[in-house]
């Protein structure tokens, strides 16, 4: 068959190295509202900035002539496409985000979704973690998704309760220490 009559898209453009973040069972998708705004912001800026600068390359670079062997085209194709699937996946993940104010509970010492919890294991080595929407997770910063084993196990319990959490060793024991929300935001 003929190059002319194939899809580009066929040689590199597979949906299958999409992160595939499905929702939390009960289909949501909870997310604070300073982790919408900045997966918006990159929607935006992947639109309305870089999308355009790699279209206008791509368009010089055709208007060059042989395309088989032209490097800017070449790369400025491969690279609209990865811009249009984190499109695509940035669209499909704010359309089902439930945007939580975890302030609400500021003052609480009940584990909810936004809490940064510390807590201590049997050994007595105490871990604070704050528990976030998976699309916002950065745990370098001490960030879990709600739907990690941790947070399940953390979330409705109250200071001074022992949670257990199922680890492959066994059970493991957790003591839940303090429990701090954001502060509501003052209008």
């Amino acid at each position: 068959m003929s190059k002319a009559f194939t899809r580009e898209s066929d040689q590199d453009d597979d949906d299958d190295d999409l992160p595939t973040v499905a929702p939390a069972p009960g289909g949501k998708n909870y997310i604070t509202r300073a982790g919408y705004d900045r997966l918006r912001a990159e929607l935006f800026q992947l639109i309305d900035e870089e999308r355009p600068r790699i279209v206008e390359v791509v368009h010089w670079a055709a208007s060059n002539g042989d395309r088989s062997e032209n490097g800017d085209y070449l790369y400025g194709k491969k690279r609209l496409r990865e811009i249009d699937r984190r499109i695509r996946f940035l669209t499909k993940r704010l359309e089902i985000a439930e945007v939580v104010d975890a302030s609400l509970h500021h003052g609480g010492d009940q584990v909810f979704f936004g809490a940064t919890v510390t807590y201590a294991d049997a050994d007595g080595k105490e871990t604070t973690v704050t528990i976030l929407g998976v699309d916002e997770v950065e745990s370098a910063q001490g960030q879990i998704s709600w739907v990690s084993p941790v947070a399940r196990a953390l979330l409705k319990a109250r200071v001074g309760n022992v949670v257990r959490l199922s680890v492959p060793g066994g059970v493991q024991e957790l003591d839940v220490l303090a429990v701090h929300f954001p502060v509501p935001a003052t209008r």
